[in-house]
């Protein structure tokens, strides 16, 4: 009886912090909950079955989201909560059509590693290109990203991780 206990607490706990942070990874929700790597996995496949949270699997990437998250929130969740990526979809937000030198200029990041962002953007339909004399960059849909920026802005604790993408990325 007590095992049962513990793993409703356990499956309580997980759907908060996935809750309070939609989109989280994998590597987060261990260092948040100190759980082991099986007994993680253990859990969250028991939550998925149960139709409880809802799993993004990607190539190198997993994230996990409350299911009431629709999912034109989520998509644009996957990107936004990565900060060097929040940064570009902040700045194109406020400014509007952006070259890339302007994008760049702002971020202080390698030329290489802004194209690479704005490439996953524009694919995954959040960023348009418009051509001209100038690549101009837009968001596609300004009020879902910036209903998304606000009611999820208290979630983005994925810092650590970001930091340690970025220095790969430098390489």
């Amino acid at each position: 009886m007590a095992e049962l206990e513990v793993a409703l607490d356990t499956k309580e706990m997980l759907q908060r912090r996935i809750e309070e942070n939609p989109g989280i990874r994998y590597r987060e929700l261990l260092r948040l909950t100190s759980l082991v790597n099986g007994v993680l996995t253990y859990h969250l496949a028991a939550l998925e079955k149960s139709n409880v949270i809802k799993v993004d699997r990607q190539s190198r990437m997993t994230r996990y989201y409350a299911v009431s998250v629709p999912d034109n929130e989520s998509a644009v969740l996957k990107f936004v909560r990565h900060e060097p990526i929040r940064e570009i979809v902040l700045f194109i937000l406020e400014n509007d059509m952006c070259t890339f030198n302007e994008i760049v200029d702002h971020t202080q990041k390698a030329p290489s590693t802004v194209s690479s962002h704005l490439k996953r953007l524009k694919e995954s339909g959040i960023v348009s290109v418009r051509y001209g004399e100038y690549q101009l960059y837009k968001l596609t849909d300004k009020e879902i990203i910036a209903e998304v920026l606000s009611k999820y802005k208290a979630s983005f604790v994925d810092k650590v991780v970001d930091n340690y993408i970025d220095m790969v990325q430098e390489l």
